[in-house]
C-alpha cells in the first residue's frame, strides 16, 4: 500500500499537475483502491474543517505585511543600512545580503517573498561592483531560507496546525537558531572570501556618519517585529491577532513615510490572495489526503513497519532526515511539509522527541530544500530577478550554504537546548 501511494504520487509530480490537485488525486485514487468504504462522500466536510480554523487566518495577514514592504520599498532602505555596517568584513556585500534577508524574515514569514526582495534590491549593486555571480547570488538564495525559521513563520503555522503544536512555542524556538543559522552563514561566506578572495567582492568601507544616519532604515523593521513577536510573546494576542497588527503597523508606517498608494494596497492584495490562494488550496487537499491514509491504514502500516524494524529513536530520526534530505531534492517545501508530517510527526514524537524541538529541526531540513536542486523554489526566484547568466552560477553558489544547514542540524540533534532555551523559558 505505501508503495503504491509513493509510485502514484510521484508519476502526478512528473506529470506537473498542480500540487493541489495532486493531493486531492491521490487521496481519491487510494481511496478508491483501498478502502471499503465511499472515503469520498466525506470530502466536503474534511475540507470545509481545515478551512475553518481561525489559526490559518494567520497565513494571508502575514503574507500582506510581507507584500506591504516590498511594495513600499522599505526593504531596499534596510539594505542600504545594513551594508554600511557589514560591507567592511571578507566578502563586502555578501554580508549585507544575509543581513537583510535575517531582519526581513522577522517581518515577512517567507522564504520567496524574503529572496525575491533582497535579490531585486542587491543584485543590480553587485553587478555594477562586478562581484562573482556564483557567491553573490547563492548567497541571497540561502539568505532567504531564513523566512520560514525566524519568527513569524507562516511554514511554522502550518507545523503547528497540522501537529497541534502551540505556535508561540514554535515562534520562540525558532529565534535562536534562525539567528545562529545567520551568524554562520556570514561566518562561512566570511572564510570563504579569505581563502577565494575572487568569489567576494571589495570590501567597502563607509564612515561613522553613514552608518549612524543609515539606522533610521532599520526603524520600521524592527518596530513591526516588536509589535509582532512581542505581542504574541507576552500573551497580550494570539499570533492571529498579532498579524493583523502588523499589518496595521505597516500601513501606518508606509502612510507616515509617504508610500502608500491606492496602487500600492492594490498590488499588495492582489499578490496576498495569489499566494493565500496556492496555500490554502494545497492545505485543505493535504488534510484530505491525511484523512484517506488514516482511513485506509497507511499511516497505521508506515507507524508499524518503522516501530517492527526495531530501530532505536536516534536511529530512526536519522532515517527521518535522511528521507526529507532526498524527497526535498524533487518536492516542493510546503507540499513536502503537508504530504510528510502526518506520518512522520507522530512517529517522531512517540519516541520521545519534543514536537517544538522536531519542528524546528523539520524547518531547517525545508530550508535545505528550497536551495537544493532540481526543485529548489529559492533558486529559481533569484534567477528569476537576476534575468540572466547560467542557472548553474545560483546553484554553485548555494552548496556551500547546504554544508552549513547540515552542520546546523547536526547542532540541533546534539544541543537540543539550542531551539527550546526560549521556550522552557517562557514556560
Amino acid at each position: 500500500m505505501i508503495l503504491t501511494a509513493l509510485i502514484i504520487l510521484l508519476i502526478l509530480l512528473v506529470l506537473s499537475i498542480p500540487v493541489a490537485a495532486t493531493l486531492v488525486a491521490l487521496a481519491l485514487l487510494l481511496a478508491e483502491l483501498f478502502s471499503p468504504f465511499p472515503l469520498i462522500n466525506a470530502m466536503g466536510d474534511v475540507l470545509w474543517t481545515a478551512s475553518d480554523s481561525f489559526l490559518l487566518i494567520a497565513i494571508p495577514l502575514f503574507i500582506l505585511l510581507g507584500e506591504i514592504l516590498v511594495r513600499t520599498g522599505i526593504a531596499k532602505g534596510t539594505y542600504r543600512s545594513l551594508e554600511s555596517w557589514l560591507s567592511w568584513l571578507p566578502g563586502g556585500l555578501l554580508h549585507a545580503n544575509i543581513g537583510t534577508a535575517t531582519l526581513f524574515s522577522a517581518t515577512s514569514g517567507s522564504s520567496v517573498a524574503t529572496a525575491a526582495t533582497i535579490g531585486t534590491v542587491a543584485i543590480p549593486q553587485g553587478k555594477e561592483m562586478n562581484y562573482d555571480p556564483k557567491l553573490f547570488t547563492g548567497s541571497i538564495a540561502a539568505g532567504g531560507t531564513l523566512g520560514i525559521m525566524i519568527p513569524p513563520s507562516i511554514n511554522l503555522i502550518v507545523y503547528g496546525f497540522l501537529t497541534e503544536t502551540s505556535i508561540p512555542q514554535l515562534f520562540a524556538a525558532g529565534l535562536i537558531p534562525g539567528l545562529l543559522l545567520a551568524a554562520m552563514f556570514m561566518l562561512g561566506t566570511a572564510l570563504i572570501c579569505m581563502w577565494r578572495p575572487s568569489l567576494g567582492g571589495p570590501s567597502v568601507k563607509h564612515t561613522w556618519g553613514d552608518r549612524i544616519s543609515g539606522l533610521r532604515h532599520l526603524v520600521p523593521v524592527l518596530v513591526l517585529f516588536g509589535v509582532v513577536v512581542g505581542s504574541i510573546y507576552t500573551g497580550l494576542a494570539t499570533p492571529t491577532e498579532a498579524a493583523s497588527l502588523g499589518v496595521l503597523g505597516a500601513l501606518l508606517i508606509a502612510f507616515s513615510m509617504g508610500k502608500l498608494s491606492v496602487d500600492v494596497i492594490v498590488q499588495a492584495l492582489d499578490g496576498t490572495m495569489k499566494t493565500t490562494g496556492m496555500i490554502m488550496l494545497i492545505i485543505m487537499a493535504s488534510y484530505f489526503l491525511n484523512f484517506v491514509l488514516a482511513s485506509t491504514g497507511v499511516t497505521r502500516e508506515l507507524t508499524g513497519f518503522l516501530e517492527s524494524a526495531g530501530m532505536g529513536p536516534y536511529s530512526t530520526l536519522m532515517l527521518a532526515i535522511l528521507i526529507y534530505i532526498v524527497l526535498g531534492f524533487f518536492i516542493e517545501t510546503l507540499s513536502l511539509m503537508v504530504i510528510t508530517i502526518p506520518i512522520v510527526a507522530p512517529v517522531i514524537i512517540g519516541m520521545g522527541f519534543d514536537p517544538v524541538w522536531f519542528g524546528i529541526l523539520l524547518i531547517l531540513l525545508i530550508e535545505m530544500a528550497l536551495i537544493t536542486p532540481p526543485v529548489g523554489l529559492n533558486l529559481y526566484v533569484v534567477q528569476g530577478v537576476r534575468q540572466g547568466g547560467p542557472f548553474s552560477d545560483v546553484m554553485m553558489g548555494a552548496l556551500p550554504y547546504v554544508g552549513i544547514m547540515l552542520v546546523m542540524a547536526i547542532v540541533l540533534v546534539i544541543f537540543p537546548s539550542v531551539a527550546m532555551y526560549l521556550p522552557n523559558l517562557l514556560n
